[in-house]
């Protein structure tokens, strides 16, 4: 199979889909890798690297989009890529339909198999592909939350930790997955009062089991969300619905409730935000104020840290790729139930659920589009 890796060219994303390692792996099986020039610059990884994995390189985003049967990304394609997306073409990436009706129109429109990394899903619902830069933003919220409580910034002037004669700050954490794990086991570091609010007893009997002393868990519902807003400083929204838009748990209204200078990092923000104030934002403007509660709601916050982020997603994503790339996307699916669940759109019609809900499109089943 012929496989594009296109550079990224969302504000700010320094990610590139595929580290030469990854290229070597394809390319000693028989495929061929085109990637684009640069594209692995921002990961610090530079042409010739690719060109010793043996991949080749090609000068535009163009002629790698026309190569490519499977175009590997890590963010989805945007309005300028919209035309180079094309009918019967495998685009693998993070799609995050259920956050964009323009987006989903787009990808119906061109034809193409869009497989989404942020679905595939495995037999004990896990969500492999989404794991690692779940991971990733759920450290970096406490660490963009905790620059954003300095007063410069517009913040409440809180240390996290506090020192010797001082509390520390308070964080309250909406979610208790991989997001949402990973941000409470930053904060406890840092010496922080930690909040985690969710709705499965058994999986907040596990984190009561496994986080330190200052990590505490509440059920989660509208009564301890207001009660609790009023007084935690860093509040991180990690709530995930897979494949669906994620749900306001946090009313334009309740922010009346938040003492001026609170933070509130909101990594649902690929699927929508689980603040109705939400709005996405990019790292070279990463913030907005709204009734003085600041809001950070980077769209792609690994991004940040492309280097640890890069290898963290090839290594979670190449093995899927080696048997799209080994079988075809058709037989691929059929053979692995985990790569079948990716499908959102294909060839012109919504195929998952949470995306045909998010925006009243009529629902088909994989099954019939695989045999067409």
């Amino acid at each position: 199979m012929i496989i594009g890796v296109p550079k990224e060219i969302k504000s700010n994303e320094n990610r590139v889909a595929l580290t030469p390692a990854g290229a070597m792996e394809l390319t000693r099986r028989g495929h061929s890798v085109f990637v684009q020039s640069t594209a692995g610059v921002g990961s610090g990884f530079e042409d010739q690297d690719y060109v010793g994995a043996g991949a080749t390189i090609l000068p535009t985003a163009d002629e790698v989009w026309a190569k490519g049967d499977m175009i590997m990304k890590v963010k989805e394609p945007i309005a300028e890529e919209y035309p180079r997306c094309r009918a019967n073409q495998l685009i693998f990436t993070y799609f995050h339909f259920a956050s964009s009706e323009e987006l989903t129109h787009a990808m119906i429109a061109s034809g193409a198999i869009c497989l989404a990394y942020e679905t595939v899903e495995t037999k004990d619902r896990q969500l492999p592909l989404l794991i690692p830069m779940s991971e990733v933003a759920g450290r970096m919220a406490i660490q963009q939350g905790a620059k954003f409580l300095e007063k410069p910034l517009k913040g409440r002037g809180i240390l996290l930790g506090g020192v010797p004669g001082v509390p520390p700050g308070k964080v309250l954490v909406l979610g208790g997955g991989i997001v949402g794990t990973q941000a409470a086991k930053m904060a406890a570091g840092l010496g922080a009062m930690v909040t985690i609010l969710d709705v499965n007893l058994a999986r907040m009997r596990y984190l009561s089991d496994v986080m330190p002393a200052n990590v505490v868990t509440e059920y989660s519902n509208e009564y301890n969300i207001r009660r609790l807003i009023q007084t935690h400083d860093l509040i991180v929204g990690a709530v995930l619905l897979p494949g669906a838009k994620a749900p306001n748990l946090i009313t334009r209204e309740m922010l009346k409730l938040m003492r001026p200078g609170t933070v509130v990092v909101d990594v649902a923000v690929d699927q929508g935000g689980c603040m109705e104030t939400t709005r996405p934002t990019t790292h070279a403007d990463p913030t907005f104020i709204i009734d003085d509660v600041v809001h950070y709601c980077v769209a792609n916050m690994p991004g940040a840290v492309p280097f640890t982020s890069t290898l963290a997603l090839t290594n979670a994503t190449l093995p899927y790729a080696q048997q799209l790339a080994a079988k075809g996307w058709q037989k691929a699916c059929e053979d692995n139930l985990e790569l079948k669940l990716g499908l959102n759109v294909v060839k012109g019609k919504v195929v998952y659920k949470g995306v045909a809900d998010a925006w009243g499109l009529e629902l088909h089943t994989a099954e019939s589009v695989m045999a067409e």
